[in-house]
């Protein structure tokens, strides 16, 4: 089947992913995953030289999914990588037609793109808001498990860059969980429909949806790669 590259975002570690793996093995894909350094001050793409260097050499054009902030690293992995398709798991699309970063589109309208209340919070120091705005669709047991999983990672000088490469270069999914409570649905649906000329496929839960529906998210991974495979034959 296919190799897929899993890159976490800024309030996970790769250990987030384990449900996910185990997912998507049992479709019969290789997922593997990278760490992302915090606090580098490297840009999008130095980090995804950082992150190639975390995996095999037998990769053949993986997909590469990224979630959250992951999404600012995404084009320039994916080009590192000659990805053959771009997966975005509720995940920031880099605003590279308006020339702006991240943190600048932020600061212009902070409500438009995320939860007021989640501003602010550190979901490793207070695993109280970590539940109620990254795992509140996880039952007791799983909520446990993520919380394991939650870290910081400093991604400030990728949110300052303006983006160096276009999302919409290569082909992509946008998958958005209706549940959300970080980014906005409304933001994410715009994001996928005006920089990726994709339609978003909802899915239930929240933001880190892949923690407590992983096999809603696998089987939406594993149909994006199917009609991506259908599409080039």
């Amino acid at each position: 089947m296919a190799d897929i590259v899993l890159v976490h975002g800024t309030t996970q570690t790769s250990a987030g992913f384990a449900r996910l793996r185990d997912a998507l093995r049992r479709r019969g894909h290789r997922p593997l995953t990278v760490d992302v350094p915090s606090g580098t001050g490297a840009g999008s793409v130095e980090h995804a030289d950082l992150l190639a260097a975390q995996l095999p050499a037998d990769l053949d054009r993986p997909v590469v999914a990224a979630h959250s902030a992951g999404g600012l690293l995404l084009p320039a992995l994916a080009a590192r990588l000659d990805s053959d398709h771009q997966v975005w798991m509720a995940a920031v699309v880099p605003d590279f037609a308006g020339g702006r970063g991240f943190r600048a589109e932020l600061r212009a309208d902070p409500a438009a793109v995320v939860d007021p209340e989640w501003i602010g919070v550190d979901p490793a120091a207070d695993h109280a808001a970590a539940a109620r705005f990254l795992f509140h669709d996880a039952d007791p047991a799983t909520l446990r498990e993520a919380l394991a999983t939650v870290a910081v990672c400093d991604l400030a000088t990728v949110y300052a860059e303006d983006p160096p490469l276009d999302p919409a270069a290569r082909p992509s999914t946008y998958l958005l969980p209706t549940g959300d409570r970080t980014l906005r649905p409304s933001w994410m649906a715009a994001a996928a429909r005006e920089r990726l000329g994709v339609e978003p496929v909802e899915l239930p839960g929240g933001h880190n949806n892949h923690v407590a529906h992983a096999e809603e998210v696998a089987a939406a991974i594993s149909s994006a790669i199917a009609g991506a495979a259908a599409e080039r034959s």
